[in-house]
């Protein structure tokens, strides 16, 4: 029988009356959610502006080096391999404290960690390798000004999301971040797949449409 079809008798005369269906509570998200979902969108557009620029004035440099001759495309593809696979660990790492498994949770929070920070190292390296070894820097021509501008700035947004990590991971293992309150690894973790998914096309454009 369906829920609709369900009757009470009234209260004087015994007729029937339809009982009405269960109130269930609208889902919405929270102010914090909110104020993420706002910053990320203006993050859309800064970022699509430096990528555009970096389009803009690809292969227009008379003076070298350029992207082909100084690019090491094997150290980028296994930073890469690590920045997505933080995609993979922070996702279990939510499921894990939805789970109410908190040792899981903190393990794999820390596997993201860790692996943005290799990220970070081997972008280190990288241009140490560029500097260095090629003399390409932020003045020498437009490849080097909007090449350091555009991965730099999304260097920043990893390391600014890898100290919100530390700090999420010593908040859990003070015990103070469960199932109950999983706003706050919700929102770093929304943060940080946007920061994946922005690399994904910064690599395509820079290493693979621009060598």
């Amino acid at each position: 029988m369906s829920a609709a079809a369900v009757t009470t008798p009234g209260p004087a005369t015994g007729q029937a009356f339809p009982v009405p269906p269960a109130i269930v509570a609208e889902r919405t998200l929270s102010p914090g959610q909110w104020g993420l979902l706002s910053f990320l969108v203006s993050e859309v557009a800064f970022f699509s502006t430096l990528i555009v620029t970096y389009i803009a004035y690809m292969g227009q440099d008379r003076v070298g080096p350029t992207p082909g001759e100084v690019l090491s495309i094997g150290l980028v593809i296994g930073t890469t391999i690590c920045l997505l696979s933080s995609s993979l660990t922070i996702h279990l790492a939510e499921g894990a404290l939805h789970g109410r498994n908190r040792s899981a949770f903190a393990a794999l929070w820390a596997l993201t960690i860790v692996l943005g920070a290799a990220f970070l190292i081997g972008t280190g390296y990288e241009w140490k390798e560029l500097i260095f070894k090629h003399g390409l820097t932020i003045d020498r021509n437009l490849f080097g000004t909007t090449f350091y501008t555009l991965v730099g700035f999304h260097g920043l947004h990893v390391t600014a999301g890898v100290v919100t990590m530390l700090i999420v991971l010593g908040l859990a293992l003070a015990g103070r971040v469960t199932a109950a309150n999983p706003t706050g690894p919700e929102v770093v973790s929304w943060y940080w797949h946007f920061v994946d998914g922005v690399w994904v096309v910064v690599f395509t454009v820079v290493y693979l449409v621009g060598r």
